[in-house]
């Protein structure tokens, strides 16, 4: 490939964009790998429980469907408020057989957030446990449901008589085309309040494929889905994407580090991942109690800007190959991905290059053109898996798709001559200070390199000189105490001095979104309230 000279490269176009549906995705499975085990449920202490072969899920997952199409109509929006399990695996299959819009929703939902989704999707079922981590789930349900007036049903998953009754309505299975809505997911609310993503068959589909593809994943591979599955990862990547692979996914409800590496250790697990958050968890535990993990082919993250210092750590630790994801919701989730087989340094300092059918740019957010190598300026992708739009929000939809089809990110990047892509920030979490631009990114890479560090949080805040400066929210390693001049000390080696956080702020947990990514906005407006007391250099 010749030199890019402007910060644009469309991906690879070998191989095909299939025209497919989630129910035609499981109906193949069922037909290739029928007696193979699709899914294994796993409780919160890591003992393995039910499983579903391919051919099982099928026929569970189409008596569901005629179960469901008794009670709602075609193109109606039901909403699934669990925590992950086989139910879940099994309703989000039924739903694709219906031809009825998935709206997924964190089990950590309050009694305001779970009515939100509600109402703004205009869900008519809303299908849930009864309680989860000490949430009363039911009672909120059954709270909120008597103020949304769109709401017919609400189901306990758990009880397979309410799950499959049958209504008044007998329907046979729709055609359902491969443009079709199938789920609405929320926005995880780094920067604000969620908007809700419609997402269409052949998006997340080809999407989980090609990713699962390209990080490595074999035909009959283990795979460990701890990620959320109100979220793209866990129930587009880590389900849909397993099957089209006739793997074997063991689906927890819970992610506990020391538990999750044994079942990683006992299951001999082929592929997992998770959020940066995740990651650092599971090094911690390792190194606190060592596990034979070299099973582990290949790990993957995304969701958040991943520091160069925890990809070493994972490969160094795990002994397996890396791939980091990049994307959103919106694109279903990825558009841009290392391969296993990038150089260390393309591994851990940059997000990969484009996604095979998709284009990528970096474009000034002023004017919209896209902008010469190496320069700042936000990350745009075009392609077959750019969402439907939002939920009943023009005006969001024409902020993030502009007229020639590009999905506007709100992530800052570069692009430099071979196509790779580097994030260095979100457009709102950008830090002016003083009329320079200064990039999170940058400066948490830099903290994260030093011993004492465990993880950092950087943003902008409010201050009366330079407009904007630098604070550092950081949580240290164990035993460690908060030692602001060797931080500086390490920030004034690698850094201008500017980048050099003003404001140092010792955390032991994080605000995070439902998918593990920390609320950084949360933390500025916190600053500003005045519920910190930092040490200001």
């Amino acid at each position: 490939m010749e030199p890019l000279t402007e910060s644009y490269l469309a991906g690879p176009s070998d191989g095909e964009i299939e025209e497919i549906t989630v129910g035609a995705a499981l109906r193949r499975a069922a037909a290739q790998w029928p007696d193979k085990t699709a899914f294994v449920e796993a409780d919160a202490d890591g003992a393995l429980g039910r499983n579903l072969t391919y051919a099982q899920l099928l026929a569970d997952a189409e008596r569901l469907a005629l179960a469901l199409l008794t009670r709602y109509a075609p193109g109606e929006r039901i909403c699934v408020w669990a925590p992950n399990s086989l139910e879940w695996v099994l309703l989000e299959f039924a739903a694709g057989l219906a031809g009825l819009t998935l709206v997924t929703a964190n089990p950590a939902y309050r009694p305001r957030e779970l009515k939100f989704v509600l109402e703004q999707s205009h869900s008519v079922g809303l299908f849930l446990v009864r309680a989860y981590r000490g949430s009363p789930m039911a009672d909120i349900a059954a709270e909120v449901a008597a103020e949304v007036a769109d709401l017919r049903e609400v189901v306990d998953v758990t009880d397979a008589a309410a799950l499959f009754r049958r209504g008044a309505h007998e329907r046979p299975l729709p055609h359902v085309r491969p443009n079709d809505p199938a789920q609405i997911q929320y926005t995880s609310g780094t920067t604000g309040f969620p908007k809700g993503a419609v997402l269409h068959h052949r998006g997340i589909l080809n999407n989980a494929r090609i990713t699962l593809f390209q990080a490595g994943v074999g035909v009959g591979d283990t795979v460990m889905n701890y990620m959320p599955m109100f979220h793209t990862s866990g129930c587009g990547l880590l389900t849909l994407g397993t099957i089209q692979f006739g793997c074997r996914t063991i689906v927890c409800s819970l992610f506990n580090p020391p538990v999750i590496l044994g079942l990683m250790e006992r299951e001999r697990v082929d592929m997992s991942g998770g959020v940066p958050t995740m990651l650092i968890a599971l090094l911690e535990a390792q190194a606190a109690q060592p596990r034979d993990l070299s099973s582990i082919k290949v790990m993957f993250t995304g969701g958040a800007m991943v520091a160069p210092e925890t990809v070493r750590q994972i490969t160094s630790v795990f002994g397996c190959a890396f791939s980091t994801v990049f994307g959103q919701t919106e694109s279903s989730p990825v558009v841009t991905q290392t391969l296993p087989t990038d150089t260390p340094e393309d591994a851990s300092e940059t997000v990969g290059r484009p996604m095979p059918h998709t284009e990528i740019s970096i474009r000034d957010a002023s004017a919209n053109a896209v902008v010469g190598i190496g320069r700042v300026g936000e990350i745009c992708a075009r392609g077959y898996c750019v969402m439907l739009g939002y939920n009943d929000n023009a005006e969001a939809n024409a902020k993030a798709i502009d007229a020639d089809g590009w999905l506007h990110t709100g992530d800052l990047g570069t692009m430099d001559a071979r196509g790779y892509v580097r994030v260095t920030g979100r457009v709102k979490e950008m830090i002016i200070r003083g009329g320079e631009n200064l990039f999170p990114a940058e400066i948490e890479n830099i903290l994260l390199e030093h011993p004492e560090v465990a993880e950092v949080a950087v943003v902008g805040v409010p201050d009366v000189h330079w407009g904007e400066t630098v604070a550092c929210f950081v949580r240290l390693a164990a035993g460690a105490d908060l030692d602001v001049a060797s931080l500086r000390a390490h920030c004034r080696a690698n850094l201008a001095p500017q980048k050099t956080p003003a404001h140092w702020i010792a955390m032991t947990e994080w605000p995070l979104t439902g998918s593990g990514k920390i609320q950084k906005f949360v933390l500025r407006d916190r600053f500003v309230a005045g519920e910190f007391e930092p040490t200001t250099a």
